[in-house]
């Protein structure tokens, strides 16, 4: 494995870094055990005192809180055996401290959060390695051994079954739940991630939360996968089984020793343009009787630690895992089959007019509308009880909504978020990184959603880039508010208003022209004249020669 300069040596004075484990319930008091048993346990942490003090004084380690334990200098790492919902503040609290951490499957919940935990530790020059038990199983290593040997030949089929009645969760489905060890061990033997990813998840017990899932996984060198899981099932299973030209392998982890990994060396001949299995006696493959894997998982994080090596399930490896889990869920909602290697022409959202393109990096959530043509890009989100007219464009990381109305033809670039109470009406344009406001007053401590004002922005109207739109206040149609502008009180219809706060400084067009003091479009020749409300009107049916160039 590559080295890594940045990842210093324990601080431990002698030698052996020290791990404060962190989460002492089921899985965790198995990771106290192992820390413990390789001389490494420096404390124990747990949301429950009482519980940290009985697994502490059991170890002879102190009992501490999660702050406490980051502000330890003789601690070195942690490792994190705590809901996955937590996995990423704690993480990036931790790798903040100077702490490599170790942290059990999920490296997070979304591939945004994993790719910040992934780049942290690297600026950090931190170890990070991720709980993929099952790819330090003595098994599944011999069986990686015998692929890269040739036995198999070249592979062509991989299933794995995760079957079981219980250990239902609530916090997360059964596939972000079971499948992680599985998705890890497929990329591992592939070698390579998937193209495609296809997902099917039924729910029984609770309305959102699937307890069966079947993923398919399509890979470019010709390799295809899938996963099995669920909670709701007779009996417990636990099978990888993997198809090669010259032979398949079965490693079942719910067997004795002796028949954990065994080898059928099985394979088809054509005879007569058809195809005929040719079967042969299945073999035992040796290994170390009652090996451990999460003793040897522990070993490892501490060896990394101690030389710099890279984990072989390292940050980057958990990030990939998370991407399939991502892309799984995305095809499970939307019944579609989103891509991984490339980024695919978009996809339709589901209930949406075919003309309808959403990038598959964006969310539309349930309860929201959008009309034929129009074009929804990157890692944008629309809210409930939003609805978007036809032939719209919005740009990258755009947030709408809840309750945000869009009318036709509108363009929202880049960075803008649309919040409740915000109207646009037809053809507006929103620069890139344009505000808009929904409180006067705001204050993160102080809740005040019974506040929240609107906002109307008239037809045709134009926002230049980085401008300030506060709540409350009308934008008359066809006016053009400057770049970096904020507006606070309403703008007439066709104003040109610049400044901060915004003021008046001309009039524009229609077709968005300046106007001179004779109020007349250079473009398109229209005429208009100051109206006694402050505001500007054309002239109904009075056309003079534009000015072009």
């Amino acid at each position: 494995m590559p080295r890594s300069s940045a990842a210093p040596r324990s601080n431990s004075p002698l030698g052996t870094p020290k791990v404060a484990v962190v989460g002492c319930g089921h899985w965790g008091r198995n990771l106290v055990r192992n820390y413990h048993r390789l001389g490494a346990l420096g404390a124990v942490v747990d949301a429950d005192p009482a519980r940290a003090q009985e697994h502490a004084a059991q170890a002879g380690v102190p009992g501490l809180t999660f702050e406490t334990a980051l502000d330890r200098a003789d601690l070195d790492a942690v490792a994190l055996a705590t809901p996955a919902e937590t996995h990423a503040p704690l993480t990036l609290s931790a790798l903040a401290a100077g702490k490599h951490v170790f942290v059990e499957k999920p490296l997070a919940l979304s591939v945004a959060e994993g790719r910040r935990i992934v780049e942290r530790a690297l600026a950090a020059g931190r170890v990070l390695m991720v709980g993929h038990l099952l790819r330090y199983h003595p098994a599944f290593l011999e069986l990686q051994r015998l692929i890269d040997g040739g036995r198999l030949g070249r592979l062509q089929y991989i299933y794995s079954n995760r079957l079981n009645l219980g250990r239902i969760r609530r916090e997360e489905n059964v596939f972000w739940s079971f499948a992680p060890h599985d998705i890890s061990m497929i990329l591992a033997l592939a070698g390579e991630m998937p193209e495609r990813v296809r997902a099917v998840g039924s729910c029984y017990l609770h309305k959102t939360l699937a307890d069966v899932t079947t993923t398919h996984l399509a890979f470019a060198n010709g390799i295809n996968a899938h996963v099995f899981v669920s909670w709701l099932h007779p009996f417990k299973e636990q099978k990888l089984v993997v198809v090669g030209e010259a032979g398949m392998a079965v490693f079942d982890d719910g067997m004795a020793w002796p028949d954990k990994l065994v080898v059928y060396p099985h394979r088809i001949d054509w005879k007569g343009g058809v195809p005929t299995p040719a079967k042969a006696d299945a073999g035992r493959i040796a290994l170390e009787a009652g090996a451990e894997p999460l003793e040897a998982e522990c070993r490892h994080f501490l060896d990394c630690i101690a030389s710099g090596e890279r984990p072989r399930t390292d940050g980057a490896e958990g990030l990939r895992v998370l991407q399939v889990l991502e892309s799984a869920q995305t095809a499970m909602r939307d019944n579609e089959s989103p891509g991984l290697a490339e980024p695919g022409p978009g996809r339709r959202w589901q209930g949406s007019p075919p003309e309808v393109f959403v990038h598959p990096s964006s969310y539309l959530d349930e309860g929201c509308t959008v009309g034929p043509g129009t074009r929804i890009w990157h890692f944008s989100h629309v809210l409930p009880g939003s609805r978007i007219g036809r032939d719209c464009v919005i740009g990258q990381n755009v947030m709408i909504g809840p309750d945000v109305t869009i009318g036709d033809g509108c363009k929202i670039q880049n960075n803008v978020s649309l919040y409740k109470g915000v109207t646009l009406e037809e053809g507006v344009f929103c620069g890139p990184s344009c505000v808009f406001t929904n409180v006067l007053h705001p204050r993160a401590e102080v809740e005040r959603k019974d506040e929240f004002r609107a906002t109307h922005v008239e037809r045709g109207v134009t926002i230049g880039a980085n401008a300030t739109i506060v709540c409350g206040h009308r934008i008359g149609a066809y006016a053009m508010i400057a770049a970096g502008a904020v507006v606070t009180r309403d703008v007439p219809a066709h104003a040109l208003v610049a400044g901060v706060p915004a003021r008046r400084i001309g009039w524009v067009s229609h077709a968005g022209e300046r106007l001179d003091e004779n109020l007349v479009c250079p473009r398109t020749g229209r005429r208009y004249r100051e109206l006694a409300d402050g505001s500007l009107g054309e002239i109904a049916g009075e056309v003079a020669l534009a000015r072009h160039g």
